[in-house]
């Protein structure tokens, strides 16, 4: 059940990164949304163990995923600029 929950919070955290930060070369489908979202969640769990934020064992929640997910379109859209 976990894997559900997984693929239904990126896919949400995906859809509203997207609306956060609308350009035209942002990933487009269900797949590549819910990738973007789970991406997102990773970064945020990343980023706030780094900086203490979540011990060892948490991960960002759907805020934090968000957040997360909206670097990783700036970041998409910086690179995909340059190329």
């Amino acid at each position: 059940m976990g894997i559900i929950w997984t693929i239904i919070i990126g896919f949400v955290a995906g859809v509203v990164a997207k609306f956060i930060v609308p350009g035209e070369n942002e990933p487009k489908g269900f797949v590549l949304t819910t990738i973007l979202g789970i991406a997102g969640a990773f970064v945020a769990s990343y980023l706030g163990q780094a900086l203490g934020w979540y011990s060892a064992n948490q991960g960002a929640g759907l805020i934090g995923a968000i957040v997360g997910a909206v670097i990783v379109l700036f970041v998409w859209g910086a690179v995909s600029r340059r190329a």
